[in-house]
């Protein structure tokens, strides 16, 4: 395990995925003032899978909503590939959430009015510049394992293939960096170790990217590397760990 901080990310710029510079974010102001990420410098390789751990309060929400670019440092950068996303208004920041990332959240988030091949498409529908393709949709329904549910709707599926169709939203666009938010948060211990097999094949079969957000170290052990996150900032990393490992650094740090 390191203790100090991951390589930076201006040493391997190409290699890539998502790259954080000496990035802080601080919550309020003066006494108020929380510091949730404080000069965290991070390169997130391209077709790797990575976990993000820690403590309650430790700054993994905050991570993951910076490194996505649905929120912005306080200081610091941002690079997506070759992309600082510091220099792109809120509408072009947008637009390149809609095509390049991907996301999963552990309540999956589902329109419960919509088919499942709805749901799906749906990123397709956003981005007006795209061509919804139904044909798009069945492959990446199929590639999930759910082909022959595309006209059921969430509330005639289980957790496990919510989460599945959360996984083919998130793949529909092709999209260079899945962010996920706690996936197996909410589900059975089976249907979650299902999910991360799923998450573990489109890292291994498609070279996808994954970051994943999870408090579970059996999760964390399906992971490339995990970096930890204490106070704020980036405390360690462990490369390939088992599920007994993950749980050990996490008892030094008070998981």
């Amino acid at each position: 395990m390191s203790t100090s901080t991951l390589p930076h990310p201006g040493a391997d710029a190409t290699a890539a995925a998502v790259a954080l510079r000496d990035v802080r974010k601080v919550h309020g102001k003066g006494d108020a003032a929380v510091v949730a990420l404080d000069g965290v410098s991070v390169a997130l390789p391209r077709g790797s899978f990575t976990a993000i751990m820690g403590p309650s309060g430790s700054g993994k929400s905050t991570f993951l909503n910076i490194a996505a670019g649905l929120d912005r440092p306080t200081a610091g950068t941002v690079t997506l590939g070759d992309i600082d996303l510091a220099r792109l208004s809120e509408r072009r920041l947008t637009m390149l959430r809609r095509e390049r990332i991907g996301f999963v959240f552990q309540a999956f988030n589902l329109l419960p009015s919509l088919t499942v091949a709805q749901n799906i498409g749906l990123p397709l529908r956003l981005d007006r510049r795209r061509r919804l393709r139904r044909s798009q949709v069945r492959e990446v329904a199929a590639r999930v394992g759910l082909e022959k549910r595309l006209r059921h709707r969430p509330a005639q599926l289980s957790g496990g293939q919510q989460q599945r169709v959360a996984i083919a939203r998130a793949l529909v666009t092709r999209p260079e960096v899945i962010f996920a938010d706690e996936p197996t948060g909410a589900l059975d211990t089976k249907t979650g170790r299902e999910v991360l097999a799923l998450l573990r094949e489109v890292v291994d079969a498609d070279g996808h990217t994954v970051v994943m957000v999870t408090h579970d170290p059996v999760a964390a052990a399906q992971a490339d590397q995990v970096i930890l996150l204490a106070d704020g900032r980036l405390v360690g990393t462990l490369d390939a760990p088992d599920a007994d490992e993950v749980a050990e650094h996490l008892a030094h740090l008070g998981g």
